[in-house]
């Protein structure tokens, strides 16, 4: 039967337990003087006196070494030594048979049957304790080792997850960005929330600008030279609205229009778009500088309105736009008809906030398409030099 000596632990609770040892012999006289000289050195052990017992104890106590004899009754050692080592799922055990010192064969047969070490009885004390020492840094290796690959296999797994989440967000963001703007459509994928499509009522800041005299020259120009220019003035315009952080609400040929505080609320709106605005006409000039060179006479206006507006998506089944329905959106576009070339028009609501910001001269009031009263509309000239 087996037998659990008193102060020995079934299991080891803690890494810095001392290592656990099977001694497996027929003879308690042999057990008794190895496992005398074991706990000499501070190992916890535990005994069995067959072959059989032998493999029960090692599923009980999951032992970190087997001192394992060769000659026992009903199941002799290399037998159990070989279904031990031949059972793919227990743990990595190693194995130190014990033979009689003229028995040869007997070490051969085990090492074949997969044990790691042996000794010769009678067990010399010395011999004994380095083979243990030995055999356990390797055990410890082994399980360092099986560990790290455990840790790396669990990394694996989670890195594969992370970029399968990633690419599915991506290619999502890529359909949503089909007719959404860019920041919408991340929103949506990284909050899993798609109310904001949503039809709702926001104070926003408007931005519409377009080309002066773009339609004589997409008449006169061929259409590569045309596709061109637009390319290099989106491009640079580009670059702003996302320095800003403005969400593009839609394209209309040379024309832009540009939304502040939606879908994401922002600090500031009407003083980004302001900024915004003056960062756009500087660089168009330099743009405009360039094109003329090539014969293409262009100039560029903007106009920006701040108020409250509808927003929402519009369309049909599998083509859907992100829109702005309302008067602020309205005036922004007219304010941006009525610029000449490098002037920034914007309505009272934007220049209240901005008077301490920038230089600006009133345009008086305007008469403009769509709106049954006059507007008062104001000319940005540039950010203020006063403190």
């Amino acid at each position: 039967m087996l037998a659990i000596r008193s102060g020995v632990r079934v299991q080891r609770l803690k890494m810095n337990d001392p290592p656990r040892i099977l001694v497996v012999d027929d003879s308690e006289e042999n057990r008794d003087i190895i496992v005398t000289r074991l706990r000499a050195h501070g190992y916890e052990t535990s005994e069995a006196a067959d072959g059989e017992t032998g493999l029960a104890a090692v599923s009980e106590c999951a032992p970190d070494l087997i001192l394992l004899d060769v000659t026992m009754p009903k199941l002799n050692g290399i037998e159990v030594c070989r279904r031990l080592k031949s059972n793919g799922n227990r743990p990595f055990t190693p194995i130190i048979i014990l033979t009689a010192r003229t028995d040869t064969k007997d070490v051969v047969a085990g090492l074949d049957a997969g044990a790691d070490e042996y000794l010769t009885k009678p067990v010399d004390h010395a011999a004994l304790v380095a083979r243990v020492r030995s055999v356990l840094r390797l055990k410890e290796l082994h399980d360092r080792v099986q560990a790290q690959a455990d840790d790396l296999a669990k990394w694996n797994r989670s890195l594969e997850l992370r970029v399968a989440e990633q690419v599915a967000e991506i290619e999502r963001v890529g359909r949503l960005k089909r007719f959404l703007p860019s920041q919408l459509a991340h929103l949506i994928v990284s909050s899993h929330d798609e109310s904001i499509l949503e039809s709702h009522r926001r104070e926003i800041t408007v931005l519409f600008c377009d080309l002066r005299g773009f339609t004589a020259f997409a008449e006169a120009a061929e259409p590569e030279e045309v596709l061109a220019v637009l390319r290099e003035y989106h491009a640079a315009l580009g670059v702003l609205i996302d320095k800003f952080e403005g969400t593009v609400e839609r394209f209309t040929g040379d024309g832009l229009l540009v939304l502040f505080n939606d879908p994401l609320p922002c600090p500031n709106p009407v003083e980004r778009a302001v900024q915004m605005a003056i960062e756009m006409r500087d660089e168009v000039a330099s743009l405009a500088t360039k094109w003329r060179h090539f014969g293409h006479e262009l100039g560029f206006g903007i106009g920006i309105a701040h108020g409250y507006a509808t927003l929402g998506c519009i369309g049909f089944e599998g083509r859907f736009q992100y829109s702005v329905t309302g008067k602020v959106a309205n005036l922004a576009s007219r304010l941006c008809d009525e610029a000449s070339n490098g002037q920034i028009l914007v309505d009272a609501n934007v220049h209240r906030a901005i008077e301490n910001l920038a230089d600006v001269e009133a345009q008086g009031d305007l008469v403009l398409k769509g709106f049954s009263r006059p507007v008062k509309a104001f000319s940005i000239r540039g950010l203020s030099s006063r403190p």
